[in-house]
């Protein structure tokens, strides 16, 4: 009898399941989180419509990461920061972004005209979909050279941004008056270029910070 004789695939490491990485343990404590904070910013909000506008976005995304979990799992870094956003977003759902308490305090200690935790969230909706973009584009194209890839990602970040712009210009004219607490632009007239400033930002920030050890997360998980 001939022995035959097994060869390891080249592609037996490649896109392997995160939950060889992010354990279940960590799996169990980003649900927690989710639905822990969720379920708060859920209880007594300053204006329902404005919860379900602001928090919309976050259990979109949950449902895209719950379908593709499996079938395109992402790195832990891309899953956590995508958790720091959706929680970003739960507290600006519960209070409205021009009421969160403690921009409140710092508006006093800083003499502030306004609240400024809207620009958290704009920074963040750069920073976020910076990372996003990042690990979609390196996985599922060819793109290699930094200077095309970071060009890229800044420009997703900032026409998100702007797109976002314009579904809350369309969400005011449809809901009217009720729709001054979700543009949260406290009577700033820079409110939209500013946003989009931050969102670029926020972008810029993520590739010169998490660049590295993005990169490290993807050639350990997916052999990148």
């Amino acid at each position: 009898n001939v022995r035959k004789l097994r060869f390891p695939s080249p592609l037996k490491n490649f896109q392997k399941p995160i939950a060889t990485s992010f354990s279940n343990r960590s799996v169990a404590l980003w649900l927690f989180l989710f639905y822990s904070v969720l379920l708060w910013s859920a209880i007594n909000p300053k204006e329902y419509l404005t919860w379900f506008l602001e928090v919309f976005p976050a259990l979109l995304g949950f449902m895209i990461l719950l379908f593709t979990y499996k079938r395109f799992p992402l790195t832990p870094l891309t899953y956590i920061l995508i958790l720091l956003h959706s929680i970003i977003l739960m507290i600006g759902g519960h209070y409205t972004y021009a009421h969160v308490p403690f921009f409140d305090s710092l508006a006093e200690i800083f003499d502030w005209s306004r609240n400024n935790y809207d620009k958290v969230g704009h920074l963040a909706q750069g920073f976020i979909p910076a990372i996003i973009a990042r690990e979609l584009l390196l996985r599922k194209t060819p793109l290699t050279s930094d200077i095309w890839l970071h060009f890229i990602i800044i420009s997703i970040c900032l026409a998100l941004s702007a797109l976002y712009e314009i579904l809350e210009w369309i969400v005011a004219i449809i809901i009217g008056q009720d729709a001054e607490a979700f543009l949260g632009t406290q009577g700033y007239i820079w409110d939209t270029q500013s946003d989009m400033g931050f969102a670029f930002l926020g972008a810029s920030l993520a590739l010169l910070s998490l660049s590295r050890i993005h990169n490290k997360q993807l050639k350990e998980f997916y052999g990148m």
